[in-house]
């Protein structure tokens, strides 16, 4: 087992990662800069690093550098661009450094997109129509042919990077043309490769993930599905599993067919077999994420299972330990993406010090975050502040869990995200579990306040009123500054 681990990157998956590591008895080293130096991730790990690249979490070279600096002999990458950069998983492997993760092999080789799901296509499952090369910001006129022959509405997507950066859906060819710019301008950003291709778009549709994980040894498992379909940015704001609205045959082909991708794909390590579920219940592959993702609490809460421990240990060269049969799907696990960010105001990012920051506990319930009371959120980074996972026997009381849990937030400091998961979480189709991609498109209803929030909203606002026009000012009565207290308390001469 591994001596020394550099967690390359921060936030709440840094915090995750650290602590594993500690209940592995493994040494820890967290990188951070001058910005988010008061992280919660700075202060759990053995030692620390001060990042002075440009390039800060970003720059392969200096991780790697870093990593034979502290004496590291494995690096875990979390989730992000680093996670799936073939280059720096070679970068790592030549330095004789461990990379948490799949082979750079293995990253290269689904590193192209189009030729993934050409691969999958030519397999027997059914993938989403799509471009056959993929195009710069310079191809304007031919990206513009490109889509009159797939049609509208389409995807634009990013060709190196995920869903979060550089995907955009275009309903009509006038959007095309600025759609596009945007979407390369993001790719760029975050990827570093402007080239976007284009996808057929189901509207409406679901957003299915399965999470597999396999060893060096060909043992290769599932651990059921999640469902992602309420996203706002393509960030997913609730995920949940078991999905909902699948009935036990689709969830078996389900199962059934990421099992046979990931095989093809020589997935191993954590990977995600991604879907999208059309209105006639057909499933189309779309995308494989090799690392592990921002919703693996879901899946852990469900199974029991550690994935970040179970990764450590499949890159140390040890098999798999649980076959098909030993996993165990319990009950229902929903979780809710908490963002320090204004919905109300063009989700604005919301940075600055955390005055207060309380989070909810109980039964079933899960808080990951790096954040704490005095804690900085910084500004550059993704507006991600903590996720709160419940867990229960049924759907119904993980959903009233997770309602339990958001109420009992209390962060003050930064404008959140809250106000809008509590909507969500209300509304009838979240409740009956009939929501869909099309539901971050629809108004939601506003909050039934009840009368007796109502009656101490007027109380507290009416007190606040008061103290504020209070002409009133503090000063001592005339008999405490005469002395004569003073007087009485003198010792006799």
């Amino acid at each position: 087992m591994f001596r020394t681990l550099l967690v390359a990157n921060r936030g709440e998956i840094a915090v995750r990662i650290i602590r594993t590591c500690r209940d592995m008895g493994i040494r820890t080293v967290a990188l951070y800069d001058d910005t988010d130096l008061s992280s919660l991730h700075v202060r759990l790990a053995d030692a620390c690093v001060r990042l002075s690249s440009g390039a800060i979490y970003q720059d392969a070279s200096a991780l790697v550098q870093i990593a034979r600096d502290c004496g590291a002999d494995a690096i875990h990458p979390g989730y992000g661009f680093l996670a799936e950069h073939d280059e720096f998983a070679r970068a790592c492997e030549e330095a004789g450094i461990t990379f948490i993760g799949p082979s750079s092999a293995m990253l290269a080789r689904v590193r192209d997109k189009i030729a993934t799901l050409e691969a999958v296509r030519a397999a027997g499952f059914a993938v989403p129509r799509h471009s056959l090369q993929a195009y710069r910001a310079s191809e304007g006129d031919a990206l513009h042919a490109a889509a009159g022959r797939l049609g509208y509405p389409l995807a634009l997507k990013s060709y190196r990077g995920g869903r979060s950066y550089g995907t955009r859906l275009v309903y009509e060819p006038t959007q095309l043309e600025s759609i596009a710019q945007h979407a390369q301008s993001a790719a760029l950003t975050a990827f570093g490769d402007d080239r976007l291709y284009l996808e057929e778009a189901f509207l409406p549709a679901r957003y299915l993930e399965v999470q597999i994980v396999g060893d060096h040894y060909g043992n290769l498992v599932h651990l059921g599905e999640r469902d992602g379909s309420i996203q706002h940015n393509y960030h997913k704001v609730v995920a949940e599993s078991p999905a909902p609205y699948l009935t036990d045959a689709q969830r078996e082909d389900l199962w059934r067919q990421a099992l046979a991708i990931g095989r093809l794909l020589g997935c191993s390590n954590a990977c995600t077999i991604e879907f999208v579920l059309d209105a006639q219940g057909h499933f189309y592959f779309t995308e494989v994420k090799m690392r592990i993702q921002v919703e693996h609490p879901v899946t852990e809460m469900r199974t029991g299972i550690d994935l970040v421990r179970t990764q450590i240990q499949i890159a140390a060269g040890e098999p798999l330990g649980f076959s098909q049969d030993d996993v165990i799907l319990r009950g229902c696990a929903i979780q809710a993406r908490v963002n320090a960010e204004d919905p109300w105001n063009h989700y604005l990012p919301s940075p600055g010090r955390l005055r207060r920051f309380r989070f909810p506990g109980g039964p079933g319930v899960r808080v990951d975050t790096y954040a704490y009371g005095g804690c900085d959120v910084p500004v550059r980074y993704d507006p991600l502040l903590a996720k709160v996972v419940a867990w229960d026997d049924t759907r119904a009381g993980a959903l009233q869990r997770l309602r339990r849990a958001v109420a009992d937030f209390a962060i003050s400091g930064v404008q959140t995200n809250l106000p809008l998961i509590q909507r969500i979480l209300d509304t009838p189709e979240f409740t009956a579990g009939t929501y869909d991609s099309e539901f971050d498109r629809q108004s939601l209803p506003g909050a039934e306040i009840p009368d007796d929030q109502l009656r101490d909203l007027a109380v507290a606002a009416a007190l606040a009123y008061l103290r504020r026009r209070s002409n009133t000012v503090d000063a001592l009565p005339n008999r405490a500054s005469s002395g004569w207290h003073r007087d009485s308390r003198r010792l006799p001469q």
